[in-house]
């Protein structure tokens, strides 16, 4: 796995010493509750370590899920990632479309961390030769709205074509 770097964050592979971090981030419900088709709070530790399991089972070559750290601090706040899309139906599958995403600590937000890891994540997609990139978020989600719309992505209305749901569908294709 590649680690990015921007102004402000270094973005890294997620590690065994993570695993608190990532509990009480991801057992938050003003964090889970835009994530996935069906959100829901992680409840322990081997939910956590669960969890970093899938992501590790999601990544191949270029596609991967990042911590987010703060370069001044060390400290962790959040996440950000590179997926295959999976498409709709009886089994999550991917369909060989890109997604790009990120979660934050909520004592991240409002800082522009989401913009700036994105940005770094955009361009490691563009060198990787990954285009279209797209992005997928819930109809209330618009924090997130707003994220896609700073890194330049267009709006390209609602799909129910991913994760069995019905998103805003966001794309950096002209």
């Amino acid at each position: 796995m590649r680690s990015l770097i921007s102004p402000r964050l270094l973005l890294r592979e997620w590690e065994e010493k993570d695993i608190d971090f990532l509990l009480d981030m991801y057992s938050r419900w003003e964090v889970a509750r835009f994530l996935g088709s069906a959100p829901r709070v992680l409840t322990g530790h081997d939910d956590a370590v669960a969890t970093l399991t899938r992501w590790r089972a999601r990544q191949d070559d270029v596609h991967t899920i990042w911590a987010v750290q703060d370069r001044s601090t060390g400290h962790l706040l959040g996440t950000a990632l590179l997926v295959p899309l999976l498409a709709s139906g009886e089994t999550l599958t991917p369909c060989g479309e890109t997604e790009i995403g990120w979660h934050l600590h909520p004592n991240a937000w409002g800082k522009g961390y989401a913009t700036e890891a994105a940005n770094a994540v955009m361009a490691y997609a563009a060198r990787s030769g990954i285009a279209p990139v797209l992005a997928v978020t819930w109809p209330e989600n618009t924090a997130s709205q707003a994220v896609c719309r700073r890194l330049g992505m267009r709006h390209l209305g609602q799909t129910d074509k991913y994760y069995n749901s019905t998103f805003e569908l966001f794309t950096n294709a002209s």
